[in-house]
């Protein structure tokens, strides 16, 4: 809806331009509430803006328009980077803030979902581990349940997909059941590894509407895999993550790793601790950190109890059992009867 032409200057004649902006999540970011953002625009630099869907038309005197476009693109920048946007009051072009927060700094905030909700780190722990993500290209992230290994990886991901740094995300996870058998379970392959894949759609709906994401994945922008339809695939220009990476062999570590392609960024996140292989087989986690983890292009977080960002029960549970580890200590198989 466009709004009055303001007071210009008779003598400057007027032009029209438009700018597209792709991503409309963005575009909501840089219009602010009830479009208080285009109002402050229009009021400072003299012209009129005509919000059309992903199009804005500025009219206005030559010098007027080409600042505001200056500052459309600043703030769609800005959006697409994750901040929540205000514009500053003063009269310098182009130059925006981030919102206050009492939650966090601006450099914690990665990425403003659709629901206006901040997300970022909570912990040092978490600190770290973005810095490194933003320094390496392959990174390996170990340590207990709810420590955000993965939820940050994917919100990375989606910031650096939104910003038009890589052209595709690919979540993958090894399909190896805690206990199960994916023969006894109903549908055809895609059906029975999807439970597994679950965790990180929930991470996707978080950050993105349902309806994006389910466009994305039609698309192939964002796709999410079991680790065996990596095989023979070359992963160029994506952000690659390989969930739950503690339950790969050796050689499923190696093919994953080998596939990374130009322009790529790769995180694998596990728990040592947790690993669902048969005793005899070793996980391609440890066998990748033992002999990787001095190579310097390679990045390895470790997280540990403090990092916990679940509900506190989480932590206590951990706790508990780790007690009971030493206490108990695991014992060889068939041994257990006799222990018990």
């Amino acid at each position: 809806m466009g709004r009055p032409h303001l007071h210009r200057d008779p003598r400057e004649p007027e032009i029209i331009e438009e700018v597209r902006f792709e991503n409309t999540e963005a575009l909501r970011l840089l219009c602010g509430e009830r479009d208080g953002n285009l109002r402050e625009i229009e009021a400072r630099f003299r012209v009129t803006l005509h919000p059309r869907g992903n199009l804005v038309r500025v009219i206005g005197p030559r010098s007027g328009v080409e600042a505001a476009l200056d500052m459309l693109r600043e703030l769609y920048a800005q959006a697409l980077s994750g901040e929540t946007l205000a514009l500053e009051r003063a009269a310098t072009r182009g130059k925006v803030e981030p919102l206050p927060t009492q939650a966090s700094t601006s450099s914690d905030v990665v990425l403003v979902t659709y629901k206006n909700i901040r997300l970022g780190p909570k912990t040092e722990g978490q600190r770290q581990y973005l810095k490194v993500l933003a320094e390496k290209d392959v990174v390996f992230a170990v340590g207990p349940a709810g420590t955000g290994k993965t939820y940050l990886a994917v919100l990375v991901a989606v910031q650096k997909l939104l910003a038009r740094q890589v052209n595709r995300i690919i979540l993958a996870r090894p399909a190896v059941e805690a206990g199960e058998k994916l023969g006894y379970l109903p549908g055809d392959l895609a059906e029975k590894v999807n439970p597994y894949l679950r965790p990180l759609y929930d991470a996707l709906h978080d950050m993105l509407p349902f309806d994006r994401v389910s466009q994305m994945l039609t698309t192939g922008e964002i796709e999410v895999a079991p680790l065996a339809f990596m095989r023979g695939r070359t992963l160029g220009n994506a952000f690659v993550i390989l969930d739950e990476a503690q339950n790969t062999t050796p050689e499923q570590m190696k093919m994953f790793l080998t596939r990374i392609g130009e322009g790529s960024r790769v995180v694998v996140t596990g728990d040592v601790t947790q690993t669902d292989l048969p005793r005899q087989r070793q996980s391609g986690l440890n066998e990748a950190l033992r002999i990787l983890r001095n190579v310097p292009a390679i990045g390895v977080v470790e997280f540990s109890q403090r990092d916990i960002v679940r509900h506190p029960i989480v932590q206590a549970i951990i706790d508990a059992y780790e007690v009971d580890s030493i206490a108990y200590p695991t014992l060889p198989l068939g041994q257990e009867a006799e222990h018990q």
